[in-house]
């Protein structure tokens, strides 16, 4: 059998993320760009030159080794921050124990290299004031309005991932039980409660879509449509939610993520268990929910204040 070119290796490896592992296409799509930089790297490219062409000499994974790593974290570091370089290099670390565990290297040349230290940013969220500003400031007269009261009420209801929302489908919300089918990471399901607000919106904007566009409210597909009939996309979510936090003259940047961190950070200040929290926004690691203890240390003073009996 002839040796495997390092492009060869990077698309099993892809493949093994995404049929084994069950990665999402986007998780493999950001994967896959990171190793094929590394790649591009190695062949000497320059960042704005085009992919190698088919007449160029094949690189293989014994052109890899932990100095070769090191100086393309070296012109990592002129250009990216340190949480990207992080990332990156973890694209390489997972990849190369893959190559380790198929038994095509011996050793991992990642595994002498340190990963750079990175500061943890608190993430943005908006008062409990300003969510419901930017809730109500949502005009509702049209079905695109209509429609874009519901998304948010939704994200921020049930701390969903943007691309989470843009997944969901009409069967996706129990509208007799309060909850919604959330596909998040990794292709896993996990079912979240969903507020009466939340549920009368999209109620709404169905029974709107149905009356102007004639999209029945029971029909297979999308829950959320953009004005050609077809899914929603998160990036168009984004652009609608930064255009109105505008409007409404917010003060911090508002992306459909920092609703997510709303929904949390609001939850842990009405004295929700972190745990409970951790469920709710899909987190496989309670050290990702805990971040948001950050953000509302105001009530975690409050409680030291009432409760410790030395304090």
């Amino acid at each position: 059998m002839a040796p495997l070119s390092l492009q060869d290796l990077i698309d099993a490896f892809i493949e093994t993320l995404f049929s084994a592992k069950g990665y999402s296409s986007n998780t493999c799509r950001a994967y896959r760009h990171d190793l094929e930089e590394f790649a591009a790297f190695l062949g000497g490219e320059a960042e704005d030159r085009p992919s190698p062409q088919p007449e160029q000499s094949p690189l293989w994974v014994a052109d890899v080794d932990t100095l070769s790593i090191r100086g393309y974290l070296g012109v990592l570091h002129q250009r990216n921050q340190k949480v990207t370089i992080a990332r990156k290099l973890a694209a390489l670390r997972s990849f190369f124990r893959y190559l380790v565990k198929q038994g095509i290297v011996e050793d991992d040349p990642t595994g002498f290299i340190l990963t750079p230290k990175h500061q943890r940013t608190i993430p943005t969220y908006l008062a409990v004031d300003d969510m419901f500003r930017l809730l109500d400031a949502v005009e509702t007269e049209t079905l695109l309005g209509q429609r874009n009261r519901a998304i948010f009420e939704t994200i921020y209801s049930c701390g969903l991932r943007v691309s989470e929302l843009a997944q969901m489908n009409v069967q996706d919300v129990d509208f007799s039980g309060g909850s919604v089918k959330v596909h998040g990471k990794g292709a896993k399901e996990r079912m979240a409660p969903i507020g009466k607000k939340a549920l009368v919106s999209i109620q709404t904007y169905r029974q709107r879509l149905y009356k102007e566009a004639g999209v029945a409210s029971t029909a297979e597909g999308p829950l959320f449509l953009n004005k050609n009939k077809g899914r929603l996309t998160p990036r168009s979510i984004a652009r609608i939610l930064d255009k109105l936090a505008r409007e409404c003259g917010i003060a911090v940047p508002v992306s459909p993520h920092a609703l997510r961190h709303t929904f949390a950070t609001h939850m842990l200040d009405a004295g929700a268990d972190l745990r409970a929290v951790q469920e709710l926004l899909g987190h496989k690691s309670l050290s990702t929910t805990q971040r948001y203890t950050h953000v509302s240390i105001d009530r975690l003073m409050a409680v030291y204040d009432k409760s410790h009996p030395r304090k």
